[in-house]
């Protein structure tokens, strides 16, 4: 977290998630991947612009979707605990994943610099401006 300028960047992720049974770990680490970086990009970047009824977002592209240069490092604790009702003792891990990434990364945030970020995306501006509430004396370039 870079106070003179608002940027955040995630350096890593841990993501520990229950799978039921494993029955193919690449494929959940996979999931899991895909899951972290959404999770990154609901709290960092992704905006889907509505004025007055008005798309202002044309395209995926104007989101702001996270790209290979975002990923952070991340490592995968698969724990294993069967489901009975599940297939094979599998259950779902899709878009789960991403659920508790946000509100760590936002998190993250406050304890970084002591600001508290409910408006999402944490852009920059969004920083900045939380900061100078926050020490409204403080230069803030």
């Amino acid at each position: 977290m870079d106070e003179s300028t608002g940027r955040v960047r995630v350096l890593k992720i841990i993501a520990a998630h229950d799978v039921g049974r494993a029955l193919n770990p690449a494929k959940i680490e996979g999931q899991l991947e895909g899951g972290c970086l959404q999770g990154q990009g609901y709290a960092l970047t992704e905006q889907y612009r509505v004025k007055q009824g008005m798309h202002l977002t044309r395209n995926l592209g104007q989101c702001r979707i996270p790209t290979i240069k975002d990923v952070p490092d991340i490592e995968f604790v698969i724990v294993e605990d069967p489901e009975p009702n599940g297939p094979l003792g599998a259950k779902g891990i899709g878009e789960i994943a991403m659920i508790p990434v946000t509100p760590a990364i936002v998190n993250a945030i406050y304890d970084a610099v002591g600001v508290r970020i409910t408006d999402l995306p944490a852009t920059p501006d969004r920083i900045l401006e939380a900061l100078k509430k926050k020490s409204p004396q403080r230069l803030v370039p």
